[in-house]
């Protein structure tokens, strides 16, 4: 028997006018989430404001599902949807049913649909992780842009969500990143690092999302072997420790020359290890005392001032 065919984006993505129409109504219970689904549900007012509509003007927008295992069946697009629903006490919710799609297909459908409904930076870093390397993967899977976002919209029934200026056709040839950046508003250098955050523990990924860790200093922790960086987590969790930039690029180093025991990961998180070690880089920047007395009052402690830095240049350089 031949190999199965991956399908083109075109192609996950056409869809004839009377299968458009093919709305089934599925039993609520019926329906679970999409399996490691990496966006998070809605909760307080905006979750409030979806049940009170579906209260009052049913589901709209009908849900996308695939067949699932024991008659089940697994959403891909409208979790918060069904999540409302079920809040709101419905038993029955409108949903278009799509077979035979691969593990990849499926997660094109679950990263693209929540990007269409939420703007990019209404997103976590996790999420936004997951959506820029899951249509990184496809991009090079495919090498060339497709009408994938038009056609979800056309599915969807999304007509009042204005078009992107950059979601146009795209020269083929163009570098993958490069074509992702003009999506998302963001250099070639941001993509590589959410596309290298995608081999972030989830653990750590967490503590970035939770503003634990920097954004700079994740994406130095992602060069670390996973099983590196599990021992690390565990280290964190366990002792209550920090991680800054200084100590992550120690890490990545000791990781490098195969020196990065339990011990050694103690010792630098604790900064036993630290005091020992003197910055070899002689034209080390020294913020002057007027510069900190502008944006700081004077009882602020260094290690406020340099985490507060650390924020402000993660914020400049997303955008």
């Amino acid at each position: 028997m031949g190999e199965k065919k991956l399908m083109s984006l075109d192609d996950l993505f056409s869809f004839e006018e009377e299968e458009l129409l093919e709305i089934v109504n599925m039993d609520v219970d019926c329906l679970i989430p999409f399996s490691n689904h990496p966006f998070k549900l809605y909760d307080g007012e905006r979750l409030n404001n979806m049940v009170e509509s579906i209260k009052e003007l049913g589901v709209i927008t009908p849900i996308i599902v695939q067949p699932g295992q024991n008659g089940l069946y697994e959403i891909l697009a409208g979790h918060n949807r069904h999540n409302a629903s079920r809040i709101a006490g419905l038993k029955k919710i409108p949903a278009i049913i799509k077979e035979g799609l691969t593990e990849e297909e499926a997660m094109l459908i679950v990263t693209e649909t929540n990007l269409i409904q939420r703007s990019f930076e209404d997103l976590s870093y996790s999420e936004r992780v997951a959506a820029i390397s899951e249509r990184y993967k496809a991009m090079k899977r495919q090498g060339k842009r497709t009408d994938l976002i038009n056609e979800i919209k056309r599915l969807a029934n999304v007509e009042k969500i204005e078009n992107n200026p950059t979601s146009h056709q795209l020269e083929t040839r163009t570098r993958t990143d490069t074509k992702l950046g003009q999506e998302y508003n963001l250099s070639r250098n941001m993509i590589a690092r959410y596309v290298r955050l995608s081999q972030l523990n989830k653990s750590l990924l967490s503590r970035l999302d939770n503003g634990e860790i920097a954004f700079m200093t994740a994406v130095t922790l992602s060069f670390i072997s996973n099983d590196k960086q599990q021992m690390i987590e565990d280290i964190l969790d366990e002792h209550g420790f920090k991680v800054d930039m200084k100590r992550a690029e120690l890490l990545r180093k000791y990781s490098e020359e195969g020196k990065l025991t339990g011990e050694a990961v103690k010792a630098l998180l604790s900064g036993e290890i630290l005091k020992g070690v003197k910055d070899k880089n002689n034209n080390a920047i020294k913020l002057k005392p007027k510069f900190l007395k502008k944006y700081f009052e004077a009882d602020v402690s260094k290690t406020e001032v340099e985490e507060t830095i650390a924020k402000a240049l993660d914020l400049y350089l997303n955008k």
